[in-house]
């Protein structure tokens, strides 16, 4: 009986093997039975009993910490949700009061707006002063060639230029300290990021072009470069850019807002429509809902545009642009009133050309509906500024997303 007991048995043929061995001896098969000396059996329980108390105990303390993160993070969320609400409510408060003066005479929505917009601009500058200096100090220290002292005083002087209020004194400095070092990628990324802030899409390309060449990985930079290429009469360029830089992981705003535009000047109005939606999803808001109802507009999908312009106008019932395609789209689904509604609120709004438009077309009826707002200015379109040329405010959108986080200006 010791005898048996001290062999192990190969569990496919049943022979007794010698305890340590780990094949069998009559047909080779890899014995599966672990062997262990039998004090193991009584030693090892209390060790493992003790191991498992002690895991079980840092579980739960950390189950306790994970359960009070999940409430400080719910009473965040709510926090925030309150804040939005908050916001949004004063927001609209605002809108309204604004909406009522305008409607009484007392005051005008568009000077209004352009004096928040020129104040706005105006404390963003005064914000951007130290950073600005950063930025000079920046981009002397990462220059390395020739004519070293002479580059540093000109990037200062420049500088100094700008923040006096000197901007054009200061620009034609730096384009002097550009002219140093042609390859030098950090001040032509300034430049053109200034310029094309400014709507200089021209210089914009130049100085991109040159830091685009010095820093090929530069994804700011392949964004910008291409978002001026289209605006410059190069669209096959800023196609090949820009969807370049979408697969290198840039799904903005801009990027999609412009391939969108790109194929639209094309009349490839389906692509647009699928560019849009991707605009759409990075960055939900007005302009993108009236950019995927024009788009559904003009491929005949009535009912998909008008829950787009619905959306729209629901974001901003000042949205011109909007309700005058909003009353396009009435008119076509046979909704008059509607769409007479929806013009007036449009040239209440000021849509422009667009609006005085629709209200002849209901003066005529004989000629119909009028024509949909365009992307494109009309001396651009299949030229140049087809991704910020025609509706200024999409173009003011498109500017805004493709600069955050850029150098400052």
């Amino acid at each position: 009986m010791a005898n048996r007991l001290s062999k192990i048995f190969c569990q496919r043929c049943m022979a007794g093997n010698e305890i340590g061995q780990e094949l069998c001896a009559r047909c080779g098969t890899r014995l599966m039975l672990v062997v262990e000396p039998s004090a193991s059996r009584f030693e090892g329980g209390g060790v493992s009993g003790g191991m498992e108390e002690h895991i079980l105990e840092r579980i739960s303390v950390i189950e306790n910490s994970l359960s009070r993160l999940v409430d400080k993070l719910g009473q965040m969320a709510d926090l925030l949700l309150r804040h939005s609400r908050t916001a949004h409510l004063d927001h609209a408060l605002l809108d309204t009061l604004v909406d009522v003066l305008n409607e009484a005479g007392v005051v005008r929505r568009r000077v209004v707006e352009a004096a928040w917009r020129e104040r706005y601009r105006h404390e963003k500058a005064v914000e951007s002063g130290p950073v600005r200096d950063a930025v000079c100090e920046k981009i002397i220290s990462l220059y390395e060639g020739e004519e070293r002292e002479l580059f540093a005083r000109l990037v200062r002087e420049g500088f100094a230029a700008v923040d006096t209020g000197k901007a054009v004194e200061g620009l034609r400095t730096l384009e002097r300290a550009a002219a140093l070092a042609p390859g030098f990628a950090p001040l032509n990324v300034y430049l053109g990021v200034h310029y094309f802030g400014k709507g200089k899409t021209a210089l914009a390309r130049d100085h991109l072009s040159r830091a685009f060449v010095a820093d090929p990985e530069n994804e700011r930079v392949r964004l910008l470069l291409g978002l001026a290429c289209g605006d410059e009469g190069e669209p096959e360029r800023a196609r090949a850019l820009l969807s370049e830089a979408v697969r290198r992981g840039d799904h903005s705003f801009a990027a999609h807002c412009a391939l969108g535009r790109l194929a639209a000047a094309e009349s490839d109005w389906k692509t647009a429509l699928s560019e849009f939606k991707r605009a759409l999803a990075a960055r939900p808001g007005p302009e993108a809902h009236y950019l995927l109802g024009l788009a559904q507009y003009q491929l005949g999908r009535d009912r998909a545009a008008l829950r787009h312009l619905r959306k729209a106008v629901g974001l901003d019932a000042g949205y011109g642009a909007a309700l005058y395609l909003l009353g396009l789209v009435y008119e076509r689904l046979g909704e008059r009133a509607r769409a007479r509604a929806s013009f007036d609120a449009a040239r209440a709004a000021g849509a422009g050309a667009g609006a005085r438009r629709g209200a002849a077309a209901r003066r005529s009826p004989a000629r119909g509906a009028g024509e949909p707002p365009s992307l494109f200015a009309a001396k651009g379109r299949g030229k140049r500024r087809l991704v910020t040329g025609g509706d200024e405010r999409l173009a003011a959108a498109l500017q805004e997303d493709a600069l955050r986080g850029a150098a400052p200006r």
